[in-house]
């Protein structure tokens, strides 16, 4: 990749008076050897995806194990009733975040944004947004190259792997580009997406990958949702001018040494935490038991 940290970013976008996006973009044109026209092309394709992933959600679908299925439909039931806390928008974030994390444990296609396990997190802030408020489609292409500019550079200098760096490095990630996302949507600044980026990620530093059975359905599915509302927050503080004391590329490298220190129990492995209650265990028994 051209650019080792998003520090870079912003200062080739300052010198080339080129909005944050489009340095991105060229970026990955040079790289990859095609023009804005195909790159656009690419992009789009993502963004259609994404909402697709969304449109294709069936409330009596279940996973295989059994484990998932059929919540994002309660919650917009519940939301119907008005028994539910927050406005329109939160609450739609959260069914959003719900639908398409339970479409890829269905086995439904999805965007890995930036994996399969956190599919949900960008399409969940994203879809709501852009129908509520009727934003411009090429708005919403560029947030996304921000988006995916951000996440390259912390695969780059951490991980966005579970079974590498925890659920920090896939949720988290993918709040943090789900928040520099919105950021540029609601008019923030190139340096406003940063510490959009920042709060979000650093307000999940430590999450831990502990998949029940080892599926990416409990808890992973629900953390879509916890990933979605933080990137919601982070977005909010960051456009209201809060700042992160600690610089981005900083907050990536410190996730990337939280990972590190991890034990291989709490990464992906099924060995550790949720995975390792008697719940936890008895559900992987079971669905063990079941496929033979």
């Amino acid at each position: 990749m051209s650019f080792s940290s998003i520090a870079s970013m912003l200062s080739a976008a300052q010198t080339s008076g080129q909005p944050l996006y489009a340095v991105i973009r060229d970026a990955d044109c040079q790289e990859n050897g095609y023009d804005a026209a195909a790159s656009h092309r690419q992009i789009m394709a993502l963004w259609t995806a994404m909402q697709q992933s969304s449109r294709q959600y069936c409330a009596s679908d279940r996973s295989n194990s059994g484990l998932i299925g059929g919540d994002a439909a309660r919650l917009r039931a519940a939301a119907e009733s008005g028994r539910l806390l927050g406005g329109t928008y939160f609450q739609r974030v959260t069914e959003q975040a719900l639908k398409v994390a339970e479409c890829n444990a269905c086995m439904k296609r999805i965007v890995a944004a930036p994996t399969a396990g956190s599919c949900g997190v960008l399409p969940a802030v994203l879809i709501p947004l852009a129908e509520e408020r009727d934003v411009p489609e090429e708005t919403i292409l560029e947030a996304l190259y921000i988006a995916a500019g951000f996440g390259q550079v912390t695969a780059l200098r951490a991980s966005v792997a579970g079974a590498e760096g925890g659920c920090q490095a896939e949720i988290g990630t993918a709040s943090a580009m789900a928040a520099a996302a919105l950021t540029h949507i609601l008019g923030g600044t190139a340096q406003q997406c940063a510490d959009a980026y920042a709060i979000a990620l650093g307000n999940l530093l430590g999450l831990v990958c502990d998949p029940v059975a080892g599926l990416v359905e409990v808890p992973c599915v629900k953390r879509n949702v916890i990933g979605a509302v933080n990137a919601v927050s982070a977005a909010n503080m960051a456009v209201a001018g809060i700042t992160s004391r600690i610089p981005v590329d900083e907050v990536i490298d410190a996730m990337g040494e939280v990972g590190d220190a991890l034990p291989v129990s709490l990464r992906e492995t099924g060995l550790g935490g949720l995975a390792a209650t008697p719940t936890g265990r008895q559900e992987a028994e079971r669905i063990a038991r079941a496929e033979h």
